[in-house]
């Protein structure tokens, strides 16, 4: 069985307390892989570490959209060091977000962002490494991006765009995460995408300690124990057998990161 976390901060701050415990329990509960995504060099050394310690995680380096406001452009030199001394499996998370920045109100932060968008595509295409995509409220300019830097593939994490942009991301060699958001009975766009695009499309993911399924209290801490559950919502929603699931969006996200296949198989 391939359970993997395509997207977790285990990094984050909320798992101080139990880090330990959310580890081991994730692989009790049949995980066998997670992600754990950097935002900005001053966590670029909490995230290795982590994975060194883990043997179950793999890193992927990169500089947040939103983060670049506090980042500097000779990140990007200290981003391509990391990734010659430490062979992450992706460059991420990385992308766009014009969710909290609309490039009406504030062009400079926007240009900036995409001013560091670009820098790290370049050292992807470089390294023939994948890339690890934020991509909210921002999907054509990132397409735009994705076709002038020809990558390897990569995962459009948190994907919430249309039928036609999945395609997109599809033909270019990109996955689609789905998580927690996918749970929520409201959530009719994400599941109907959920639903009907390609199995052979789709990765898992929690983006944990946020975006936490609809089972966890208001508020509450997302975690990789919930993959599984979030596995048989998918499956409901395609009424097919959760083991299917699991397998199917296993060997996608392997596919998308071949790195992690030391974990997996």
């Amino acid at each position: 069985m391939m359970l993997i976390d395509t997207h977790c901060h285990l990094d984050a701050a909320e798992f101080d307390a139990d880090r330990d415990m959310v580890a081991r329990q994730a692989i009790q509960n049949g995980v066998c892989g997670i992600v754990v995504p950097a935002v900005a060099r001053n966590n670029f050394d909490s995230v290795v570490a982590l994975c060194a310690q883990y043997k179950h995680c793999a890193c992927a380096l990169g500089i947040h959209p939103m983060y670049v406001d506090a980042a500097a452009l000779e990140d990007i030199a200290i981003l391509e060091q990391y990734v010659l001394n430490h062979d992450p499996v992706a460059i991420g998370e990385i992308g766009l977000d014009y969710f909290l920045t609309n490039p009406r109100d504030n062009p400079e932060n926007v240009a900036r962002q995409h001013t560091f968008f670009v820098e790290q595509l370049k050292l992807a295409r470089q390294y023939q490494l994948p890339v690890i995509l934020h991509v909210r409220n921002a999907i054509d300019d990132i397409l735009k991006y994705l076709r002038q830097y020809k990558l390897v593939g990569g995962i459009a994490h948190a994907f919430n765009g249309s039928f036609q942009q999945a395609q997109q991301f599809i033909d270019l060699g990109f996955k689609l995460g789905f998580g927690g958001a996918m749970t929520y009975s409201r959530a009719l766009k994400i599941r109907e995408l959920a639903t009907k695009l390609p199995l052979d499309a789709i990765v898992l993911e929690t983006d944990a300690p946020d975006i936490p399924p609809e089972w966890v209290d208001k508020g509450g801490r997302n975690s990789p124990v919930e993959l599984p559950k979030i596995a048989q919502v998918l499956a409901g929603l395609r009424q097919v057998n959760v083991l299917q699931v699991v397998d199917i969006t296993g060997a996608n996200a392997l596919r998308v990161l071949p790195k992690m296949s030391d974990l997996c198989t």
